[in-house]
């Protein structure tokens, strides 16, 4: 049998992002005049919004939905209150929208005071401990030995 070969990997060609347009220049217009062919990636302060007061949320904070999404709903919104019919953490959440906590975060603060979604800690399990008399037995096996 023979060993598998390496091969080499190539960096993939990057799409060239169009530059944002200036103001003299028209608005969105592209290279050859049409309205809106140059389309360039939101800021991530226009999806979340004016930074005010943060719920104290953490990375495994559980979001459940409370509502369906209402019309005035950002598409953000609407993906979180889909997404969130079973309970997903906040870092979930994160990596399924392709956003940063901190965005993640505010949109959920916002949805909190709306009450269109719920928030609770994760449930920890009390660590029981066993029963002593089963320990007794335990180390009386071992010194047994």
């Amino acid at each position: 049998m023979t060993p598998p070969q390496r091969r080499r990997r190539f960096a993939k060609e990057q799409p060239r992002l169009t530059p944002l347009a200036t103001e003299g220049s028209g608005g969105t217009e592209g290279k050859d005049g049409k309205e809106g062919d140059a389309k360039a990636p939101e800021r991530l302060y226009v999806v979340a919004g004016p930074d005010g007061q943060r719920a104290d949320l953490d990375l495994v904070t559980l979001v459940v939905a409370g509502a369906d999404p209402p019309p005035s709903a950002t598409p953000e919104q609407s993906a979180i209150l889909r997404l969130c019919t079973a309970p997903l953490s906040v870092a979930e959440l994160s990596a399924y929208l392709n956003l940063p906590f901190s965005v993640v975060t505010v949109l959920l603060t916002e949805m909190l005071t709306a009450e269109l979604v719920q928030a609770r800690a994760p449930i920890v399990r009390q660590a029981t401990l066993p029963d002593r008399s089963l320990l007794e037995a335990v180390m009386h096996g071992l010194q047994r030995l």
